[in-house]
This record gives structure tokens, sequence and C-alpha cells, in this order.
């Protein structure tokens, strides 16, 4: 990707959500969607996940106990797919990484690749493809939701969840789900990048 200017993005034509109602909001319209298409624009290379025992174990340095609990994990991911695909929901999400890995980034997509072998659509933008994008800042966290609702997901300056700002307003969220696309379509299987960028990495410090 190459493009200089992105979609704009005024706080002040979304609603402001406390973490809570945030969650709240998302989780029901997630469940609403019949045949629908959404998407995830994943920047930051840190986040302090909530209520992870696996991140929990990244923070203290426990890679094998880190990496065990992923694999413990699948079951819950195949019902996750399970459900999504009864109700033709497809997920798809694009990861911009910055190499070196951050421990955080390694912790992730030793997930993501998990995720995706039970259908979730990854994959993997490098920063320097949305470089030009970034002259002013870098580009949003962002989920829309079946190509109609956008969440800018905000977090605190240490990575923590507080909340999200949601827009509706199609002239706002039509072309951010166009960037997104464009940008899934640029990115590389995460499979591939995995297989190349990820598997040799020796355990990460604790992060």
């Amino acid at each position: 990707m190459s493009d200089v200017h992105i979609p704009a993005l005024p706080a002040t034509r979304g609603q402001r959500l406390a973490n809570e109602e945030y969650l709240r909001d998302f989780r029901a319209r997630d469940a609403a969607i019949r045949n629908g298409t959404s998407w995830k624009l994943e920047r930051l290379q840190h986040f302090e996940e909530v209520g992870s025992p696996s991140r929990d174990a990244l923070r203290r340095g426990d890679w094998a106990t880190a990496l065990r609990l992923f694999e413990e994990g699948r079951d819950n991911l195949r019902g996750i797919q399970a459900d999504e695909e009864a109700r033709g929901s497809s997920f798809h999400r694009v990861r911009v990484v910055e190499e070196p890995l951050t421990p955080y980034v390694q912790w992730e997509l030793h997930s993501l690749r998990i995720s995706a072998e039970y259908g979730e659509r990854v994959r993997i933008l490098p920063a320097k493809a949305v470089a030009a994008a970034e002259a002013d800042g870098v580009l949003p966290e962002l989920t829309i939701q079946d190509d109609r609702v956008l969440f800018h997901v905000v977090y605190t300056p240490t990575g923590a969840p507080d909340g999200a700002i949601r827009f509706t307003d199609p002239d706002i969220v039509d072309p951010w789900t166009a960037y997104v696309r464009s940008a899934y379509a640029a990115a590389e299987d995460i499979a591939s990048y995995f297989d190349r960028a990820v598997a040799p990495l020796p355990p990460p410090p604790a992060a």
C-alpha cells in the first residue's frame, strides 16, 4: 500500500463509549450479524490484554505456559467459528507489524495463527507499507461490523483498553471499509508470514 491520505475519522461525529458499554454493544451487534462481513485493523505493537491467562504468562516471562494455554483454547475457537459459519458471518483481520517484533506481537501472532486454522481470515502487513499514510500519526485501531458500524477502539498510553468511539455515518464507515479491504488485499497470509518470520524466533522476554 502507498496511500498518503487516509479517510477522515472525526471524533465529534461519533459516540464515545466507556469500555464496558463498548463491549456490550460490540457483542450484541456481532451476535446479530447474518451473512455479513466484518473487518479489523490492528496497528499498535503493544497491548495490555485484560483477563487473559496466556497474556499474564507472557508478562511473567513464562513462554511455555503462554503457548500451552493457546493450545488449550482450541475448542473455544472451534465453537466460535462454527457459530460464525452458521450465521454466514466472516471476520477479516489486518495486523500491521513492525520488525523486529515486540514480545507482545510475537505472542499475539502465535494466537492468530491458531485462530486462522479455524477460519479467521488473518493477514499481515509490514509497517513500511503504511508509512506514507502515517505522516501525522499511526493508523487507528478499528473494527468494522457488517460494513455498517465502525468502532475506533481507544487505548491508554500504556496499551490498556479505554473504550471506543462508535460511528454509523456511511460517509465515515464506507471509506474506512474500503481502506481496510485494500490493506487486506495487499497483506500476506499469516501462515506464510508465521513460518518465515515468527516460528524461528526464540522465546521473547517478559512483557
